[in-house]
């Protein structure tokens, strides 16, 4: 359910602080005042419009805002959050793990044992895990099935140097064992049963030839590529939910979750989602409710990752994408999910269905009587585009907007407003100035440095937010395990920058500019319209930058030119922006 009319304060930091988030609900009686009809819409306004409605190939906030409701995935997050299912009844984890037989190490008790006599000892090993001790013993405990696989032959190419190489391997055999759940120190434990150097001495080397002569070393490291001796395959089993349906009434199976996957991984779709995907060995269809996803290595993440929204693949295969290709007369060959009428158009299985988007003026959506876990509240769902925060708070007190991102200054009086119960919490969110590495000066981690201790968070903190903010060190939630509160934000210490600049080769000129190699220290500061506080902190780092001698120029572009022409395309020297943070730390995406 989307609560009503909506009062939300931004999550907002520098270099990195986090702001208090507070929204205020209006009373029953407040809303229903004079347009009773008023109650079944919810109109919120956002200052930039989505760029793709698609959830494998969006990368924008304004865009997953739409996808969201529109879309659903496997699974999601309660309110404690924790995992809960969606379109996914339920799941389970379990492993299967690989490793060679070594028929060249002795097993201590038993010496060089064949393939037969070590699948026997570790099912005997496994059956009793009392008789070891822990941890050992845990992982013993954890073995459902040992079997031993036959010997293969298989080709593989890999890249040395610049040159793709044939590889050929004739592999000996392989024991797979089936535990309970996964365990990441499996092999570690194993080797206290099987000997401290069983895994790490087997000979891969020894199964592998080269179309082409090698070095011995360069051999040995393609062979543990191409034969590596142990491999953890943890795999999830998702049972989906019947009776689901696409918005245009086609049903929702396996299918379209195994296409989801694929599509991701084409590389002609060009998804930022690949590397969440990448530690996926491959999707299995094991019935029409139920799919096996099996990753070739272990991945915290992996479970997380589901909550992608899903594709229909009817909509979206090869016949359909070249059946398109052919009405819009341009070549099936080359035409990819990118060029699809369906990203302006979307269609999925989650509560709203898409009806219209008129660009940078609105996005339409209406409730999806047929959702499987009934229809939502609203009747329709609108998301308007106003870049300009004045006009959305003008619009809000209107009431031809639900929702509006209070400004820090705006807290103390909106607290105090009778037509409006206020709630507040830490938001998962950060705003920053980041550097493009890729540009000097900013590859040298001194000047990033200084740069930091040249500007004064605090008295950003104090006066810009009014005090509804904090500093953080770092990009995890500060709830969380993960937030090292050990690490201690820069000090504001212009002079302490001067410094570090100058023994990164930065010296002043008799006009007072920073000269490094006859070229003065310069570069454009940029952020977004529409965002007082982004503007502030341009107007205070600009200013603090400048007293040290850097000729620091500012430029302020409307979101869309901003995100798809500036960042997207990573032509920026500096820039303010925000980042909404995920509960799951690894940030690799």
């Amino acid at each position: 359910m989307i609560v009503k009319r909506l009062l939300i304060l931004v999550p907002t930091v520098l270099t990195l602080f986090l702001l208090q988030s507070y929204f205020w609900v209006p009373t029953y009686e407040e809303q229903t005042r004079g347009n009773p009809e008023r109650l079944e819409q919810f109109i919120t306004a956002s200052i930039g419009d989505a760029a793709i409605l698609n959830p494998i190939l969006s990368a924008d906030s304004a865009s997953s805002q739409i996808e969201s409701l529109v879309f659903e995935g496997l699974l999601d997050r309660d309110e404690e959050l924790r995992f809960r299912g969606r379109l996914a009844e339920r799941w389970e984890i379990h492993e299967e793990a690989f490793f060679y037989v070594n028929e060249t190490y002795p097993v201590p008790g038993k010496g060089r044992i064949g393939p037969e006599a070590l699948v026997a000892f570790l099912k005997a090993a496994a059956s009793d895990p009392e008789n070891y001790a822990s941890p050992l013993r845990n992982s013993l405990g954890l073995i459902q099935e040992v079997q031993l696989l036959p010997p293969e032959r298989f080709q593989v190419k890999k890249r040395v140097g610049k040159s793709l190489i044939r590889v050929s391997v004739d592999a000996p055999p392989r024991i797979k064992l089936t535990l309970s759940k996964v365990d990441q120190d499996l092999f570690h434990n194993l080797s206290g049963l099987l000997g401290e150097d069983y895994f790490s001495s087997f000979p891969s080397w020894k199964f592998v030839k080269t179309d082409v002569e090698i070095d011995q070393s360069q051999l040995q490291k393609l062979a543990r590529s191409a034969l590596p001796s142990v491999e953890h395959n943890p795999v999830i089993t998702f049972y989906l939910r019947r009776g689901v349906k696409f918005h245009d009434g086609h049903p929702f199976t396996a299918k379209d979750v195994k296409f989801t996957y694929e599509a991701i991984m084409d590389p002609r779709n060009l998804s930022p989602r690949v590397s969440d995907y990448e530690p996926v060995k491959r999707v299995e269809v094991m019935d029409p409710y139920t799919v096996r996803v099996i990753y070739k290595r272990l991945y915290s993440p992996a479970l997380g990752t589901w909550a992608m929204g899903i594709l229909p693949e009817h909509l979206l295969n090869k016949e359909a994408l070249k059946k398109e290709a052919l009405k819009r007369g341009l070549d099936p060959d080359k035409f990819t999910l990118r060029q699809s009428r369906f990203n302006r158009a979307p269609v999925g299985c989650g509560p709203f269905v898409f009806k219209k988007w008129k660009s940078d003026q609105y996005i339409l959506l209406e409730r999806f009587q047929k959702y499987w876990e009934g229809p939502p509240n609203y009747k329709e769902y609108v998301f308007r585009v106003i870049p300009d925060l004045l006009t959305q708070e003008m619009e809000f007190y209107a009431g031809t907007v639900d929702s509006y991102s209070v400004q820090p200054h705006q807290v103390e009086r909106l607290k105090k407003d009778p037509r409006f119960q206020s709630f507040s919490g830490t938001s998962f969110g950060y705003t920053y100035i980041g550097y493009n590495m890729r540009r000097k000066p900013f590859d040298d981690p001194r000047v990033r440095k200084a740069l930091g201790m040249a500007i004064d968070v605090e008295k950003i903190i104090t006066f810009v937010l009014h005090g509804q903010g904090e500093r953080i060190t770092g990009p995890f939630v500060k709830q969380t395990d993960y937030y090292n509160h050990a690490v201690e934000p820069l000090p504001y210490d212009p002079e302490g920058a001067l410094r570090l600049l100058e023994r990164a080769g930065w010296e002043k000129d008799p006009q007072g500019w920073l000269v490094k190699d006859g070229k003065r220290l310069a570069f454009t500061l940029i952020t977004n319209s529409g965002n007082d506080i982004r503007k502030a902190i341009l107007a205070i780092a600009q200013d603090s930058w400048r007293k040290l001698g850097i000729d620091v120029s500012t430029d302020i572009l409307e979101w869309s030119v901003f995100i798809q022409e500036r960042i997207n395309k990573l032509d920026f020297d500096a820039v303010i922006l925000g980042w909404s943070m995920g509960i799951e730390p690894d940030l690799f995406q």
